[in-house]
């Protein structure tokens, strides 16, 4: 999908009250596994430095530049591709002066009558044969991972009975070299510590302490420089003693973050996230059973619900349903609104989007019967359009260089989304959007049951993009500053602004309420939605409030 990206609002400063003294004190007592211990020196790594000759077998292309008068080969050019050498290939081979003279040659209509009257030099091709060379090629570099050590996941954090402690433990992936030691510095304090340290974590602020961290290899060189945050805190109910913690980090390999965290370097509210943006242990705890009536109505006109005891066949005169209808319905309405549970929870699995949102989203959206909208230009469970096909290409890489080869030759891929031309960007955008329209008339059903499923984890990829097109938003803005910070759940709200309503809905009225000097929090951004696109209100209100 990259190289490890900076987490944002991340400076280094001292929590309230602390002194560099007391934070020396608490390194000292840092320990590690055995006698191993963690000491005050750190600096700045090296970074990846390493690299192994291999030899490669490949095709050399063998040309000569000729002169007309003379014949003679003036130039011997080998290129490692088909085609004939590229102007820069002749140049650099061939002198400067002599590339002159080539491109300076007119076109010869005689040359097969008589080359001698041609004046300048030709291109001929002379011969190709297999041949090896030894090319470098970057290893692997190490790499730093961290995690907790007495805790248990809980609601997209971690609970603790008593303070944990973070362990740092370093991977050296080149055989022959192993881990010498790790370094970093936590709020500026640097330190260093054997292959793997045992740090005894402390309370922090709602802020968190920063750390940054890298191995050094017996190899000479060391792992990029990662970075963390890392809160503990406690709950406010005074019955619960436990200390919750978050790590926010590339390199985090405990239980999964809270959706998006990562992305927006924001830690979830303590003690876990709220019902809407969980995701729960096991696909059945996703079921509900709410009498949709735009679902039921089509489950009626499909045969799926025998409404026939009705005297209305169920179903008004402008084919909504009756209330006769939604009631004898409900069996196949509850069946239906779950069958995509298990996709759901697989594709939460898969992105760490919430599974609670994903299905409120297609819930607002289509009330789970996954065909176009009649009128409307919007496909699928979760209604794509052409604008949201074109921010989860353009915002979430991994998934563009996934499906773009489907539709367009991998070397046009290979450009990424933003550097395509318009053309190719809009057929992108509607082979996105066909791939989750499940409308098919001649399907049983009319619905197309096996790419509606597909679409599952596309639109959780999609939720994905908004996430990190609502991060740069708020960023632009300059809204997610150290004084007042943007909450966990309001990052959400905008991103579900962003999806239904789209990034010039979120940033007018993110800068109209940063101009307004009003803090970014969902209460006085939402204040700000232009009359257009305060349908988004009723929308992050009626996902955010859906029944678990």
């Amino acid at each position: 999908m990259i190289a490890d990206s900076f987490i944002r609002d991340m400076g280094n400063r001292f929590r309230a009250g602390w002194t560099a003294t007391t934070l020396l004190f608490v390194f000292a007592s840092m320990s590690a596994f055995g006698t191993r211990r963690v000491s005050a020196a750190a600096e700045q790594p090296p970074g990846p430095d390493r690299f192994a000759i291999i030899t490669q077998d490949y095709t050399s292309y063998e040309w000569w530049l000729t002169g007309w008068v003379d014949n003679k080969v003036a130039c011997s050019i080998k290129v490692d591709h088909g085609g004939t050498p590229t102007s820069g290939e002749i140049y650099t081979v061939c002198s400067a002066a002599l590339y002159d003279k080539w491109l300076a040659t007119r076109p010869c209509d005689t040359a097969e009558e008589n080359p001698a009257a041609c004046q300048g030099y030709y291109l001929v091709f002379f011969k190709s044969e297999p041949a090896q060379r030894d090319v470098a090629v970057a290893q692997p570099p190490p790499v730093v991972w961290v995690a907790l050590d007495g805790c248990v996941p809980f609601n997209s954090t971690s609970r603790c009975e008593a303070l944990p402690i973070l362990v740092l433990s370093g991977e050296e992936p080149m055989e022959g070299a192993h881990i010498t030691s790790l370094a970093g510095r936590m709020d500026g304090i640097a330190f260093t510590c054997d292959p793997v340290c045992q740090v005894d974590l402390v309370p922090t602020d709602d802020d968190g302490l920063y750390l940054e961290f890298w191995a050094n290899s017996s190899y000479g060189d060391s792992s990029v420089l990662f970075e963390a945050r890392v809160r503990v805190v406690t709950s406010d109910d005074p019955a619960d003693h436990s200390w919750y913690v978050d790590v926010l980090s590339t390199q985090w390999r405990g239980a999964p973050l809270a959706g998006c965290s990562q992305t927006w370097g924001a830690f979830p509210p303590v003690g876990g996230v709220p019902a809407w943006l969980s995701t729960p242990s096991r696909a059945a705890d996703l079921a509900t059973n709410i009498p949709y009536e735009y679902l039921a109505a089509n489950l009626i006109k499909q045969g799926v619900a025998d409404a026939s005891p009705c005297t209305d066949g169920g179903l008004l005169d402008n084919g909504l349903v009756s209330p006769c209808g939604l009631e004898t319905a409900r069996s196949a309405v509850d069946d239906w609104q779950n069958r995509f549970d298990g996709l759901i929870f697989s594709a939460a699995q898969g992105t760490g989007i919430p599974a609670q949102v994903l299905k409120n989203i297609f819930s607002r959206e289509s009330q789970f019967w996954p065909g176009l909208t009649i009128g409307h230009p919007e496909a699928g469970l979760g209604q794509m359009t052409n604008g949201g096909a074109d921010t989860t290409l353009l915002w979430n890489r991994p998934f563009f260089e996934q499906f773009c080869p489907s539709v367009l030759e991998g070397a046009i891929c290979r450009r990424g989304y933003a550097h395509l031309n318009s053309e190719q960007q809009e057929t992108l955008r509607n082979a996105l959007v066909s791939s989750v329209n499940a409308s098919c008339p001649d399907c049983p059903l009319g619905i197309d049951l096996d790419r509606a499923e597909k679409s599952v984890s596309i639109f959780a990829e999609t939720l994905l993009a908004n996430c990190d097109q609502t991060g740069m938003v708020i960023d632009l803005n300059d809204g997610n500053d150290k004084d007042t910070p943007v909450t966990y759940e309001d990052f959400w709200r905008f991103s579900l602004v962003n999806y239904n309503a789209g990034p010039g809905c979120l940033g007018l009225a993110v800068d109209k309420t940063r101009n307004s000097g009003e803090p970014l929090d969902w209460e006085h951004v939402s204040s700000h939605l232009t009359p257009i696109c305060q349908g988004a209100f009723d929308y992050v209100t009626d996902v955010s409030n859906a029944s678990p």
